[in-house]
């Protein structure tokens, strides 16, 4: 038979309760360690990027399986379970100003594994553009709050972050794995997560906005004054978003416009730019990479490319996965039931084999039996 479905992910505030992080953290201990142990930190960590697996992971857990708080209450247990001693895994990071400790947690571990200064700076750099890209390269209406790195002693790594967005109460997680990412500006993740499908969303990360992002670093190279020029000659002082005109009914509520595109950004940050003409950046991920470049400047080289070189960006929404394999419809994208199913099975056998009294385990297989039919019918 085929199973198929969806699980939605509402935006839901608050923590989880101290007995049943206490509960979770055990668990998610015995699971890791029997993973790692039989299939290596290369599996897990491929397992982590898999969004139907996280989400199962979570259920089996204990934790509510369609609350956004599966992604910071997930890897925050995962964080306490895990000990790089005896792992050979760490996380760093996590939910709000905990993300910002990401760099110097990430440091700490490089210590513990031996990893060349080097390495710790790849990997340092590979936090903050797997960041920077969500945060700015692709504007759907969300903000980064959580940014969890998973690293292994051999130097692999693995991001899961979320954005929100209070104005409709949805998330959004954002799913990376290093062995897949061979550019970071050009479809890097494995995965993204929501529940929201926006109409209109900037995408500079797609294939199709190649031109767009090698225009865009063109024009960061000129001299601002002549960016600015540019600005304005698309931009009058006196033109408003044409949404100013638009009746304000269901239809055209601020889900539907996410990002305003009907106009240009008015805060772009010229220092940023300044900075960005003074090193004169090679491609679109040292531009990026100049701090200071936000979602504003970057929309604004955007439109600039599009409305006077013709260099169109994509404005299609990336998010590719609701939370499952899948649908029956095939939206938004077919089954695939192999991977389902291992999932699952991957899951059983960790929680047969862990060394977890009866109760604890029936317990768990229970959860895990009943996530299967609450989102696969």
């Amino acid at each position: 038979m085929q199973r198929t479905g969806v699980a939605k992910l509402p935006l839901h505030y608050g923590k989880a309760p101290k007995w049943l992080v206490v509960r979770m953290r055990k668990l998610a201990k015995e699971i890791t360690t029997l993973i790692i142990d039989e299939y290596g930190t290369g599996e897990f960590l491929k397992r982590l990027s898999d969004p139907f697996w996280f989400q199962a992971l979570g259920c089996v857990l204990g934790y509510d399986w369609h609350s956004s708080g599966v992604t910071t209450v997930v890897t925050g247990v995962l964080k306490q379970a895990i000990v790089p001693e005896e792992h050979g895994l760490a996380v760093c990071g996590g939910k709000g100003r905990f993300s910002r400790q990401a760099p110097l947690e990430i440091e700490g571990v490089g210590e513990k594994f031996g990893f060349s200064n080097d390495k710790v700076d790849a990997l340092r750099y590979a936090s903050k553009m797997s960041a920077k890209v969500d945060n700015t390269a692709i504007q759907a209406g969300y903000q980064l709050y959580h940014h969890a790195f998973f690293v292994a002693e051999n130097g692999n790594w693995a991001v899961i972050q979320q954005g929100m967005c209070p104005q409709d109460r949805t998330a959004r997680r954002y799913h990376w794995l290093s062995e897949n990412v061979q550019n970071f500006v050009v479809e890097p993740h494995d995965a993204i997560v929501g529940e929201a499908k926006r109409e209109v969303a900037l995408n500079m990360t797609a294939k199709e906005s190649e031109n767009c992002r090698k225009v865009s670093v063109d024009i960061a190279k000129e001299k601002p004054r002549k960016v600015m020029r540019m600005l304005l000659s698309i931009r009058p002082a006196y033109q408003k978003s044409l949404q100013e005109w638009m009746p304000k009914t269901a239809e055209t509520a601020w889900k539907e416009y996410p990002i305003d595109v009907l106009s240009m950004p008015r805060n772009i940050n010229w220092k940023a730019l300044q900075e960005a003409y003074e090193f004169q950046p090679r491609n679109y991920e040292e531009l990026l990479a100049v701090k200071g470049i936000g979602p504003a400047t970057v929309r604004g080289l955007a439109l600039i490319a599009e409305l006077i070189y013709g260099k169109k960006p994509s404005w299609k929404d990336p998010v590719k996965y609701s939370f499952a394999y899948g649908g029956k419809d095939g939206v938004p994208y077919p089954v695939n039931r192999k991977a389902m199913d291992k999932s699952i099975q991957m899951l059983k056998h960790a929680i047969q084999e862990a060394k977890l009294g009866n109760k604890e385990k029936i317990r768990s297989l229970q959860r895990l039996r009943a996530y299967v039919p609450s989102n696969v019918t």
